[in-house]
């Protein structure tokens, strides 16, 4: 009796110890689950709940890196000088020193696949100067993708006053990641990487391994936050996205997460159409701290044409214009309407239009022979076909990728109609598809850096996918 008494003593005294002290360091459960293809929400569970991310913060940390690459503001060949403040970061860390010089595409990989919060840091003085200046851009960022109760105060995700994210926010970044840098994204689901320093692991390499379809994207861990993950799967037309905020362990997070999968693929049709994420406009404040100019990369409405060069006495071309001639109609300013005119059912072939007369009659040219033409090179005449071609120019080393697709058919097929549409600065490129595991990259290759870097804003202004890719 006596011993049993003990016992029940003994019992109330570790419940009233342990019991507190598990609720009080418990953290919040929150989770989301969307169909990557359309944004839909298919579960949520205090999905607006402003909590700790943890390190899923890099995944913003990485984004802001990939838009600045894209952007030419850094490449990946870049060499960082590590700072003091980034090799004092507590663990999870790469085991950079003060001074060391390493590439940005080091430091990308430890962030993404070892978590390394040292190199996150690091990645964030790079480009914009200082850790603080840089989460400044990072928010601003989230706020451009409708995160609106996310606040970043470091690079790195651990804990700190204001350093807050939702569930639903994280998943809405985790989409943006997928479709707005596909060509990034295989990183995530490296099981390992070289990172020059040394050879890291994925902290994420257990669910990649278990779960089927699963490939990205990232893990967190604080006290304060619990055992976070956004996670995401395809099979075989859809994806799903599931995203969990305070797990008790990695194990109990990645059955959860499963099991949110699992929800998401049961209830996605496999029939919904891909709507892509709207790409954020470029962060005009980049770089401020450099004295660089920087240029906006937003969604353009209108492109204003240059007017036409006032003739002149010296040039017989100019002097073959006609004072007075049949009226033309002028094309609209407005790119989409301009685009839409350009793809419709109903446009007439060049050969077919009537003969251009111009009145001669007040103009009094050099000799010149009795058949003129009034273009650059001689027309011939020959049946209607469409050519790809590319220029021998030795600066005509870029190329740009406008998306990657099913079948090389689909991607044959928005080339040829991107060529139709966009004639003026895609003129002179090559079509090229590009077989890959995870589909067919739809390429134009042979371009100048400027018409390239033309063509994607031209493409961005219609909420089309399109990023540069540097000559190798």
């Amino acid at each position: 009796m006596r011993n049993r008494l003990f016992i029940y003593v003994v019992s109330a005294m570790l419940a009233a110890v342990v019991v507190p002290w598990s609720a009080v360091n418990s953290a919040p459960y929150a989770a989301v689950v969307m169909d990557a293809r359309t944004g839909k929400i298919y579960h949520s569970r205090n999905a607006d709940a402003r909590l700790h991310p943890a390190s899923l913060t890099k995944m913003m940390t990485l984004y802001v890196a990939f838009q600045a690459i894209e952007q030419n503001e850094i490449t990946l060949d870049s060499y960082v000088t590590v700072s003091a403040n980034a090799t004092s970061e507590p663990p999870s860390r790469l085991g950079l020193k003060r001074g060391q010089k390493i590439k940005m595409r080091y430091l990308i990989r430890a962030a993404s696949v070892k978590s390394a919060n040292d190199a996150a840091t690091a990645i964030g003085e790079a480009i914009s100067g200082s850790e603080a200046a840089f989460t400044k851009r990072m928010t601003r960022t989230a706020r451009a993708m409708g995160m609106d109760k996310t606040t970043f105060k470091n690079a790195h995700g651990l804990t700190q006053s204001g350093h807050l994210s939702t569930a639903r926010d994280m998943t809405i970044l985790g989409r943006h990641m997928i479709y707005d840098y596909p060509q990034y994204y295989n990183l995530f689901s490296r099981r390992s990487t070289d990172a020059k320093v040394r050879k890291v692991n994925n902290t994420n390499r257990r669910f990649l391994k278990a779960y089927r379809g699963a490939d990205g994207i990232k893990t967190g861990y604080t006290r304060a936050a619990g055992f976070n993950l956004v996670a995401s799967a395809e099979r075989g037309s859809e994806r799903i996205i599931a995203t969990m905020f305070g797990g008790s362990s990695t194990a109990a997070r990645n059955a959860r997460v499963a099991k949110l999968l699992n929800m998401g693929f049961e209830r996605a049709p496999s029939t919904a159409k891909l709507q892509r994420p709207i790409l954020p406009p470029y962060d005009k404040n980049k770089n401020e701290y450099k004295g660089k100019s920087s240029r906006l990369v937003a969604a353009v409405k209108r492109s204003t044409r240059p007017k036409m060069r006032p003739p002149e006495s010296s040039t017989l071309s100019t002097k073959l214009l006609p004072a007075s001639g049949p009226k033309v109609q002028s094309q609209s300013d407005n790119i989409l309407a301009a685009l839409k005119t350009a793809t419709s059912e109903a446009m007439v072939p060049q050969s077919s239009l009537s003969p251009y007369k111009p009145n001669l009659s007040n103009v009094s040219p050099r000799a010149r022979p009795s058949r003129l033409s009034f273009v650059a090179a001689p027309v011939v005449e020959q049946p209607t076909e469409t050519v790809s071609r590319r220029s021998t120019s030795g600066d005509r080393t870029w190329a740009i990728n406008i998306g990657k697709f099913n079948s090389r058919y689909q991607a044959e097929r928005v080339l040829l109609r991107m060529a139709l549409t966009e004639m003026s600065t895609l003129d002179g490129a090559e079509r090229k598809v590009k077989a890959r595991a995870t589909g067919y990259d739809a390429l134009f290759t042979g371009l100048s850096q400027d018409s390239a870097d033309l063509t994607c804003r031209r493409l961005h202004a219609q909420q089309l996918s399109c990023f540069l890719i540097a000559p190798s």
